[in-house]
């Protein structure tokens, strides 16, 4: 990484039609008024962090943050039909018509991003 882009940060993140970051929100209450958040600059990243840390597809609520709105995404992108996480290559393949062109069989235009996960 050039010192540049240690300053300006991932290149990608200035292209407005990809998300800036992702977030992941988890319900506290049932009635919705009050939930956890985790951010992360890639989905996948955010995926292999709410995994670990035990927080199934069902309970979680996932959005695109782009700079001037966000967007909840369809969690048949991120889970299977069985309620579990997809991974990579999986979750790579479920986004490739969501992002087009941004998601290629070798690479995509998040590889430039930190992949850790910020949350309580």
């Amino acid at each position: 990484m050039s010192i540049l882009e240690k300053i300006l940060g991932p290149k990608s993140k200035y292209d407005k039609s990809l998300p800036y970051t992702y977030e992941a929100r988890i319900r506290i209450f049932e009635d919705g008024t009050e939930h956890k958040s985790y951010i992360s600059d890639t989905i996948c990243g955010l995926i292999e962090h709410l995994h670990q840390n035990r927080i199934k597809p069902e309970e979680t609520e996932i959005f695109e943050i782009y700079q001037e709105r966000e967007s909840p995404i369809d969690a048949r992108l991120f889970a299977s039909a069985a309620r579990q996480w997809l991974f990579k290559p999986d979750i790579c393949r479920a986004f490739e018509k969501h992002y087009p062109g941004h998601i290629q069989a070798t690479t995509c235009s998040f590889k430039d991003r930190e992949r850790g996960c910020l949350g309580p």
